[in-house]
């Protein structure tokens, strides 16, 4: 924030605070890292796909529960179209079926993606984390909260650079989703951007934004952190006390 606590940050120096944050996003956590150094086993590939693939059926539910709370139509028109992007329309399978055609490219089953028998508690803990905190704030903090998008072309860059390379017994059809995403989420973070900068003006709201940019970063961060514990570790939710493979079925 502005050294001046009673003086809001100008537009320009705001957006500047916002995109450096991008210095926490998971793209530089060592599970990533190690995913666009090629340094990954086929095991964790398929373990990230698979718990991903909560968090990508959650984005259209969290993109509905922004536009319930948001009173503004001009506003749920163009948010309407992050759902349609997941969910698809008339010729467009959307990003959650292109995320199962990378999960079928990587060597996973549709069925074992779906019924979410791979998805970590922690995993799942902190997806639905992001998914309650967008139906109860105001449709503008849950908007701000989508500002990750801010540094997800890279992200999406970085695989499509990286992958074809390193993990060449991927199927090339897997990197659709990846494509897609490049272009969506520019256009999605203009919308997001625009918002948190008309509605964040005060030094209290400013630093709230922060926060809440903060929090989501903090999401992506523990995803992956579960994931670090159950496929690079090797300790795997319950490990000390059932066996690894059926601690999902409540056994």
């Amino acid at each position: 924030m502005n050294a001046k606590a009673n003086t809001p940050l100008s537009r320009a120096d705001f957006e500047k605070a916002l995109r450096a944050k991008g210095a926490y996003y998971h793209i530089h956590h060592p599970f990533h890292r190690a995913m666009y150094g090629g340094e990954c086993t086929p095991e964790q590939i398929r373990g990230w796909v698979a718990n991903r693939y909560y968090y990508q059926i959650k984005i259209p539910q969290k993109d509905a529960a922004i536009m319930a709370n948001c009173p503004d139509a001009a506003v749920r028109r163009l948010w309407l179209q992050r759902i349609l992007d997941h969910d698809g329309h008339s010729d467009d399978a959307g990003g959650i079926e292109a995320w199962l055609l990378l999960a079928e490219s990587v060597g996973l089953s549709r069925e074992e993606v779906i019924d979410q028998r791979h998805v970590l508690p922690g995993v799942r803990f902190a997806v639905d984390a992001y998914l309650n905190f967008a139906r109860r704030a105001s449709w503008q903090e849950a908007a701000c909260s989508s500002l990750t998008e801010l540094f997800a072309p890279e992200i999406h860059q970085s695989r499509l650079d990286s992958w074809p390379d390193h993990y060449p017994w991927i199927e090339p059809d897997g990197y659709r989703y990846f494509r897609k995403r490049l272009s969506e989420a520019r256009r999605d973070v203009e919308h997001g951007l625009g918002i948190t900068l008309d509605h964040f003006q005060s030094p209290a709201q400013q630093q709230r934004a922060f926060e809440i940019l903060q929090f989501k970063l903090d999401i992506l961060w523990t995803m992956l952190d579960a994931m670090s514990m159950a496929y690079v570790h090797k300790t795997p939710p319950y490990h000390t006390v059932t066996d690894a493979k059926v601690w999902h079925r409540g056994l």
